[in-house]
């Protein structure tokens, strides 16, 4: 809020701050405020240095609580000048493999830089469980240093990409599983590991991002969203509101698929959630040639069925540089359909073609040689890497067939929508998801892809207070099951270990 605010005067001596709201409240009608002492500290300095012609940020945590003190916005900056013009948030996704990040002008309502980056905690597990345990050996501080480490540098690269000045970021919404956000804000996460499987807290109020060693203004909040349960975060609950199914009768099946896959079913009067983990596959993880999906990355796959020779698209339509997670879906429904492996994951090695031989650790395909590639190197897709896709695809759907019967329904056919997330590239083939057995075989029309829904719903809860209440809502109504304690899930998942599906009436 810009204000021109008339100098003090012996006539009228009331106080610097008492000045400032009283001209807020004049022209603004911002009544009830509560102000964080550094604006106290710095607007002696501001107000003078500005003529008495300033600009106030305020920040406003929900806009329609019970409680009517929570109204109360607060003072968190003051600028000298009128700088309305420059005004920006940050969204993330903190994921357990990927960190992704984008820098939003709050003006114009839309994304200006963008980045992704492999989360450094990665060197000390790949999923979760791996980073609890971690955390129990007394490594708690070092993984909040390596999360931390990866968002700066995703910001650097963002402000640059842009040349917004980082004293112009205002706020910061972030999502992410129940672990990483206990773990950025440094809370010890063991609690989450041990039955009953409970969070520090599902509802943290906002804090200051710099505290947190975040490289931003002293003045930046960052709101994380409402957590669900353990295993059940703020990621999926970024998801629903983002996609809206919240809003909706429709009774969808909503999937986020990342190392710790999380999945929904329900609609406006019911959500049931779970989460799966499926392991770090799905994000260019633990894969020989994987990597994120950025520049280079092979995502899309056609092969010719008589010589078996392979037709690459890559993000940006770069030499090859690995693999993303939806190049990997459709390298594996194109190497299946076309003979070159069994429904076990297994190369068929008698084929007449020198694209699949013998490497280091079992057999290959050659997907590009070293001369078509960025790194000067064969890229190739293992046998050990289908065996981890195959892994993450069963637990994510053995998750989705426990889930829908836990609520009383028959069967996938029964949905009357699916909508995907994931960290994935510009899109992902469904056909070739249905293929492998990662969704379900219902009516092609039923699917949506939306990409990376947990940075959705940051970006747009950064646009939008109204969606603050709406996420407190979804993670009040939703019902968390534990899939750890489900019998029927690990017979789904055995089950779910062939491709597409040992039961062949699941897929017709």
């Amino acid at each position: 809020y810009y204000v021109e605010l008339p100098p003090p005067s012996l006539q009228d001596n009331a106080s610097d701050l008492s000045r400032l709201l009283r001209g807020l409240k004049q022209r603004y009608k911002l009544s009830n405020m509560t102000v964080d002492f550094d604006v106290v500290k710095k607007l002696p300095q501001t107000l003078r240095d500005g003529k008495w012609k300033v600009t106030a940020t305020t920040l406003v945590t929900a806009v329609k609580p019970k409680a009517a003190d929570l109204r109360r916005p607060r003072l968190i900056n003051i600028e000298t000048g009128d700088t309305r013009e420059k005004h920006y948030s940050l969204a993330f996704d903190i994921g357990t493999t990927t960190v992704c990040g984008q820098l939003l002008d709050l003006n114009k309502g839309k994304v200006v830089a963008e980045g992704i980056e492999y989360n450094a905690q990665s060197s000390y597990g790949q999923d979760v469980i791996s980073r609890i345990a971690y955390c129990q050996r007394g490594g708690c501080p070092k993984l909040q240093q390596a999360v931390v480490g990866t968002i700066n540098g995703i910001i650097r690269q963002m402000l640059n990409q842009s040349h917004v000045d980082r004293s112009n970021i205002g706020h910061m919404a972030v999502a992410g599983n129940t672990t990483m956000i206990q773990i950025l804000l440094g809370l010890d996460p063991k609690y989450i590991r041990l039955a009953p499987y409970t969070p520090a807290a599902t509802f943290i109020p906002p804090v200051k991002a710099s505290a947190m060693g975040i490289k931003v203004d002293d003045h930046v909040y960052m709101f994380t969203f409402p957590l669900i349960a353990s295993y059940v975060g703020g990621d999926i609950n970024s998801g629903i509101v983002g996609s809206g199914v919240h809003q909706r009768k429709t009774l969808t099946y909503y999937i986020d698929i990342g190392t710790n896959g999380e999945i929904v079913v329900g609609n406006s009067d019911w959500l049931v959630a779970a989460a799966c983990s499926a392991g770090p596959a799905f994000e260019g993880g633990g894969i020989k040639h994987g990597m994120v999906a950025t520049s280079g990355a092979i995502e899309d796959f056609e092969i010719n069925t008589s010589t078996l020779e392979p037709t690459l698209g890559t993000i940006g339509g770069e030499k090859p540089k690995g693999i993303c997670g939806s190049g990997l879906i459709n390298i594996l429904a194109g190497l299946l359909e076309a003979g070159v492996v069994g429904q076990n994951g297994e190369f068929h090695t008698d084929l007449p073609t020198d694209r699949i031989r013998q490497g280091k650790s079992g057999y290959e395909y050659v997907l590009a040689r070293a001369t078509e590639t960025q790194t000067g190197k064969d890229i190739v897709i293992t046998e050990a890497d289908i065996e981890n896709l195959i892994r993450a695809k069963a637990a994510m759907y053995a998750g989705c067939q426990t889930l829908i019967k836990s609520v009383g329904l028959t069967c996938c056919a029964d949905l009357e929508q699916v909508i995907i997330a994931g960290a994935f590239g510009s899109h992902l083939n469904i056909e070739k998801g249905i293929t492998i057995g990662l969704f379900p075989d219902i009516p092609r029309e039923r699917f949506t892809f939306i990409g990376n829904g947990s940075l959705l719903g940051a970006r747009l809860t950064s646009f939008s207070t109204d969606l603050l209440d709406d996420a407190r809502m979804v993670a009040r109504m939703t019902t968390n099951l534990e899939l750890s304690e489900n019998p029927e899930f690990m017979k789904n998942y055995v089950a779910a270990l062939f491709l597409p599906h040992t039961n062949a009436d699941e897929f017709p």
